[in-house]
């Protein structure tokens, strides 16, 4: 019996044992396994292959039994992902439904989760901008959080790596506040939005209007092409999961790439209830599971465990990993964990219409989605009430309508002939918020179907996400109105956080191991063969779609990780 015993936790013995499966852990993975380690990849949903489990990837419109609505009563179910943009009926099987995983909100917080293999990969917005020093030395220079342990250049041969293999697509603008990448060819903008972009650059100077840079497949190389990549058909519809493979996700690239290896084991429906600490040995030895299925704990073991959860349950689960070390949760001796949890204001929008360049209408679509103005507040001096900036969306698009009144020649005369109006413009922002002690998570004492803690959220806005918001809607207002744009129609939304799915922050980085979680290299300060790449790691949040920086990041730490493993340190 006890051979039997020994040959059980060999067979659940790994080198290493990553947690999630999403962008960071997708990229942790095939890192560890293109590496030679044998790895272990838990991922808490279901099984999700690429394309064989996309079921409404090629559907027409009218092949949706409710034309792409949900029923009243899924929306009344689910009133907080049903507030999500991509929650309908081509998409809803990749959202977790509000009653299937509750949790309790302290202050509103709308928490969007996508669990399955791939998670929010397959719907993310795609949108990739890189950090600057501007960025990494924001809390530094302006005096709030901690100072980040690294800078732009510790990053910058990451964000190269990572993009050639994801396939960027971008201009090449020449920013130091947003640096250029290792870009396929970008998506041009449409001809409204190129027009505003010469307004504004001619009569703000400082300010920018680029074409967005996206995550997309505009004219694949052979790396995309080796991954089984074609290119971006532009049909928009990503959301759905793309046969194409023509826009990056865990499950069209690094996921495949790492099995090919033959290093990766992939266990779905694994629900982690902790990460395990051996006293004696003084590190991390494995990792907890309940089976979804089963409810079965069953223990796995790894010398390195990458934790990439996704930020709040990356929180969750070292809350949720307590011992005689760490009585507060694993790592935690800072008191820090859970704490300064930041995210993205995207609750202001600003909309008009242009009665010019009426000979040009929009043809085709773009998956890039027009415009992108960056960061232009607060940038070489503090010159506002409020710390930091925002960046914006811009988007022009020209609608047609149809008189659909008539029958047979009639109305298909109308339809082949439509009646195009002014231009409608539009724009989003995106601020940056100011991680504080008062916006955190914590362990409530309900527990869930699998036996785990529900996870208390308790995030806010401030005054200064009012002061930016102001500050934005009377910015844009003015420069739609320098453009020649009419109708003006200011919109304050009325979203909790978390409607941004952006949220960063619990496990931030830093120097001092007093007053943050994890060290340069994204360990944790007191149990350093723990890594942490996903959000949860971030110290703060600055204005870029973070999505590209922990693709960045879970590479580098790999990379740091393998050569410690070699050298005896973990």
């Amino acid at each position: 019996m006890a051979n039997l015993n020994i040959d059980s936790v060999k067979d659940r013995t790994y080198d290493a044992i990553v947690i999630g499966s999403g962008i960071s852990g997708g990229w942790s993975a095939k890192e560890l396994c293109e590496k030679g380690l044998k790895t272990l990849v838990l991922e808490r949903g279901r099984d999700v292959q690429h394309v064989k489990d996309y079921p409404t990837t090629n559907l027409y419109p009218w092949e949706f039994e409710h034309r792409n609505e949900l029923p009243y009563s899924v929306q009344q179910e689910n009133p907080i992902v049903n507030r999500c943009y991509a929650f309908h009926e081509d998409a809803a099987h990749f959202f977790v439904k509000d009653q299937e995983h509750p949790y309790v909100q302290e202050k509103p917080f709308d928490w969007i989760r996508g669990y399955q293999v791939g998670g929010k990969s397959l719907l993310w917005a795609r949108q990739t901008q890189r950090w600057s020093n501007f960025d990494f030395d924001g809390p530094a220079r302006d005096g709030f959080a901690v100072d980040w342990p690294i800078r732009y250049q510790d990053i910058k041969p990451w964000y190269d790596y990572v993009e050639r293999f994801a396939g960027i697509a971008g201009d090449k603008d020449g920013l130091p506040e947003l640096p250029d990448g290792e870009f396929l060819p970008g998506y041009p903008l449409n001809v409204v939005e190129k027009y505003f972009k010469q307004q504004v650059e001619a009569k703000y100077p400082g300010r920018k209007v680029i074409s967005a840079r996206c995550a997309h497949l505009s004219k694949p190389n052979q790396i995309h092409i080796d991954q089984g990549r074609v290119q971006c058909q532009n049909r928009t519809l990503c959301q759905r999961g793309c046969p194409f493979g023509g826009y990056f996700s865990s499950n069209a690239s690094t996921l495949p790439w790492a099995a090919k290896t033959g290093n990766m084991t992939l266990r779905p429906n694994s629900v982690v209830h902790s990460i395990l600490y051996d006293d004696k040995q003084g590190k991390a030895v494995g990792v907890k599971v309940i089976d979804k299925e089963t409810k079965e704990e069953i223990d796995f073991f790894a010398q390195v465990i990458f934790l990439n959860a996704a930020a709040l349950n990356s929180n969750l689960i070292l809350l949720n990993s307590t011992s005689s070390r760490f009585p507060n949760g694993l790592g935690n001796d800072s008191g820090t964990l859970g704490k300064y949890v930041a995210f993205h204001n995207y609750s202001a929008r600003i909309s008009a219409e242009y009665e010019g360049l009426l000979d040009y209408k929009t043809d085709g679509r773009n998956p890039a989605g027009g415009g992108y103005i960056p960061r232009f507040r607060n940038l070489h001096k503090q010159e506002t009430d409020f710390l930091r900036g925002y960046a914006a969306g811009f988007g022009a698009y020209r609608s047609a309508s149809a008189d659909e009144s008539g029958i047979g020649a009639d109305l298909k005369n109308a339809i082949l002939q439509p009646k195009y109006g002014n231009w409608g413009v539009g724009s989003h922002m995106m601020g940056e918020t100011i991680p504080k002690e008062s916006n955190y998570v914590t362990l409530d004492g309900q527990k869930d179907a699998w036996g785990m803690p529900l996870l208390k959220i308790s995030v806010d806005y401030d005054e200064n996400d009012a002061k930016m918001k102001k500050d934005y809607l009377d910015t844009m207002e003015e420069m739609f109105t320098a453009a020649g744009f009419t109708n003006i129609r200011r919109n304050e939304s009325s979203q909790a956080p978390g409607l941004d799915i952006h949220e960063m922050g619990g496990v931030r980085m830093g120097k001092d191991p007093k007053t943050s979680m994890l060290n340069s290299w994204h360990q944790l300060h007191a149990c350093p063969n723990v890594y942490v790449t996903d959000g949860a790691s971030m110290t703060s949040t600055s204005t870029q779609n973070p999505s590209l920086t922990y693709m960045a990041f879970s590479a580098r730490a790999v990379d740091h990780a393998v050569n410690e493993l070699k050298k005896g340190n973990l």
